[in-house]
Formats: C-alpha cells, structure tokens, sequence
C-alpha cells in the first residue's frame, strides 16, 4: 500500500485549513440581516409543509417507493413543526398571531413522550387549515430564548396570542392538543352537514358531545356554545339533522334539541337530561367524559387529578391479572358512576404505581392492591381482603358512606390467607 510522505500531508493539511477560513469569510461576508433571518425561517417552513404535501399526494397516488412506515411519517410530522433557537424566537413569536411552543429537553423522559403527540396534533392541524404555527424549543440547548419564553420546567406548552402568552390547559394527547388549539383559536365547535362528513369525523375522534339543533341561534343553541368554548377537553359538533345526528348518536330520538357525550368505552353514549345552561352542561361533562375505569397514563394524569369527583379506587395490577378484573371492576364502577373515580395504573409502571404504593407501604408490592382515597378530607383508604368484586363493591359503599377507617402507613399490613393480593 502507497503511503504518503509527511510533506505531503502537511501541505495537504495547509491546504485544507485555508479553503476552510476562506469559506467561513464568505459565508460571514453574506451573513442574512435580521428580517433575512425571519424571511428564511417561515420560507423554510412553506417549503417543508409544500415538501410533505408532494409526499401525501405521491402516496394517494400508490407509488410504492413513498409508502412509509410509522417511524417516517413521524418524521415528516415533525418537519412542520418550526424549531425555535436563541436568534428566531422573539421573531416568530411577535411576527405571528396564533403560536403554540413546545419547550423541551433531550433529556427529558416525558419531553420525549408528548413529542410525537405534538408532531402529530400538527400535522391534523395544518390538514384543518388551522392559523396555528407550532414551534418547539430546545430549552436546554436555547436558554436564552427559554428565558424568554419563561419556560422553567419540561415539557412546558404556551401558547402566546399577537406576542402573549398563555397557560396551555388542555390533554396531551394529539386529539386533545388539537381541540385545545383550536378551540383557542376561534373553532369551538365543528359543523357537521352530512352523513359522509359525520362518518368522516368518527374516523377521528373517540370522545366528543353531540348538539342537535334545527336553527344555529336561540339561547338553547348559545349556552351550548358557550360550555363549548369554556370546555378544555371535548370536541363540541352541531348537526341539524336527526339522520346526521343519528350517525353520531344511534340512539337519539326524533327531537330538535339535544345534547350528548360519546366514548369509546362501555357506556358510549350518554343523554344530557338537564337545563340547557353552561355551568349544568359542564357538569355534565366532568361526571361523563372519563371511561367506567381510566388507565392512568403521563398523558392523561393532569386530567385525573384535576377531576371534581373527589372520591378515587385506584386499582394496581400487571396487565394480565386486570384483564381478568376489568369486567367485575366496571360493573361496580356502574353502579357508582358520578360518584366514584375508578383509576387503573399498570403496577410495573413504577414512575406512576411507586409514588401511591409508597403511602401504603407496599412498594415492592407485585400483586393486585386496591385502595381508595377521599379527597375531600385526604384520606386512604385499603382493601384488607381479596379483590373480588362483591369486596370491592362493599368497600366502594363503606367509602361513599364515609364508613371506612382510614389506612395509616404505620398498621400492620392485613392478612390475605389466599394471597392474591401480596
């Protein structure tokens, strides 16, 4: 093999060093000024969006060579979202009417998970023609402009209106990020005209509350729209027709004014029964919009918490053993609905089950456990036996009678002969 000699190398070296200096010169010679800057910010995100257009359509069309797999629309999704740094964010920030920043770190776990939510949520947002732009900012990396922001945790989501900020409060989830957004951004209800458009919406939304009305006015028609606007959470639609409606709510009746909530969960539709108010239609709401039993997730954990339903029964258990609990546990949960939260967390999932397990002192806890907490007063509450569901219904009644007695961490752990609980 040829080897070169030092000379060689040296010169070879100079040579490089000097094509290098040269270049950075130039490229400092014809630094952008400042509105070059924004310019090339927002034509960089035209060309992005226009990029991703070409690919959907190149994939309608079937060419087999763009059909991608899950992780590549990902990626596409995350091409639309602008990144913000310590030189672009008071510019996009200000330049803009609607935007939405993530703050982020690498290194956060949960910055990690709601990530490809945001991807997603703005991907369905631009298909929707929302005037939302969403950005994300490295904090970490930016802390100037994270300074500037004011973001001083992770994840953190604003969204700032001509140049102000305010306090996201929605889910984070992709669908709840993008009701959220929209409803801040003047959509707060969705009008659906056609059985094809409500078929259509099915597709993409899982809970969501009806109104039937035969004229879009009328006070009626208005307390609707106003707990539309102050709900956080829901998607609100508003349908004339029954036959469009009947697509939404099967079981709606011939009438012209209704209102109801839809899940995707046993018990999937319920009937408003109450005065057509505001404050009585959000009550409503908060008492129907979660399932019979919700999976705790770092998704939906701000939601549980914030629930008016002041009683809580948080089951832990391995995925495996609640399959088997799940049925008996809903029944229950019927008979107590508005009255009990029911709350499953994944016991393996330590970073949810530990922080509860620990106030029982069963940390290292593997089997089923099934506690209950009235939050009225702060106090716990265990089941001492096995978790049945005739236990469990009797330990649910003895909670909603304020008969039980309180668990204190420093009490002997009950015995359980058939140890299927420890």
């Amino acid at each position: 093999m040829h080897t070169r000699k030092p000379t060689s190398k040296f010169l070879f070296f100079t040579l490089s060093l000097f094509l290098l200096l040269s270049f950075l010169i130039t490229i400092k010679a014809s630094e952008p000024t400042p509105n070059e800057n924004d310019d090339d910010d927002l034509e960089g995100l035209e060309e992005l969006i226009a990029w991703d257009e070409e690919e959907e359509k190149r994939e309608q069309e079937g060419s087999p060579s763009v059909r991608s797999s899950e992780a590549e629309v990902l990626t596409r999704a995350q091409r639309i979202v602008l990144e913000l740094n310590n030189d672009n964010t008071k510019r996009i920030i200000d330049g803009n009417e609607f935007v939405l920043v993530l703050g982020y770190a690498p290194w956060c776990a949960r910055s990690a998970e709601l990530m490809p939510q945001f991807a997603e949520a703005a991907t369905s947002l631009k298909e929707l023609g929302s005037p939302l732009l969403m950005a994300k900012l490295d904090a970490d990396r930016y802390p100037k402009a994270a300074s500037l922001l004011e973001i001083k945790g992770f994840p953190t989501l604003l969204l700032f209106v001509n140049g102000t900020s305010q306090v996201y409060t929605g889910g984070f989830s992709a669908e709840e990020i993008v009701i959220w957004a929209r409803k801040k951004t003047g959509v707060p209800v969705i009008k659906i005209r056609s059985v094809a458009e409500a078929e259509e919406f099915l597709k993409k939304y899982h809970t969501f509350v009806t109104g039937l009305f035969e004229e879009f006015e009328g006070p009626d028609y208005e307390e609707f729209v106003k707990a539309a606007i102050s709900d956080n959470e829901i998607q609100f639609v508003e349908v004339s027709g029954i036959n469009v409606a009947k697509v939404l709510f099967p079981d709606i009746k011939d009438t012209y004014h209704f209102i109801g909530i839809v899940k995707s969960e046993p018990e999937r539709y319920t009937k408003y029964e109450g005065t057509f108010k505001m404050d009585k239609i959000l009550q409503f709401l908060d008492s129907n919009k979660f399932p019979l039993v919700t999976k705790l997730t770092e998704l939906n954990s701000a939601r549980v918490y914030s629930s008016p339903i002041k009683l809580q029964v948080i089951v832990f258990a391995e995925v495996d053993d609640f399959k088997n609990l799940l049925e008996p546990l809903q029944e229950v949960a019927r008979k107590f609905k508005s009255k009990i939260m029911f709350i499953y967390i994944d016991i393996a999932y330590e970073n949810l089950a530990k922080p509860f397990l620990t106030l029982f002192g069963l940390e290292e806890a593997e089997n089923t456990v099934v506690t209950a907490f009235d939050n009225r007063i702060s106090s716990k509450f265990l089941l001492p036996s096995d978790p049945t569901r005739t236990n469990i219904e009797e330990f649910c009644q003895g909670l909603l009678d304020g008969a039980l007695s309180p668990y204190f961490k420093s009490q002997t752990i009950p015995d359980n002969p058939i140890g299927a609980m420890w």
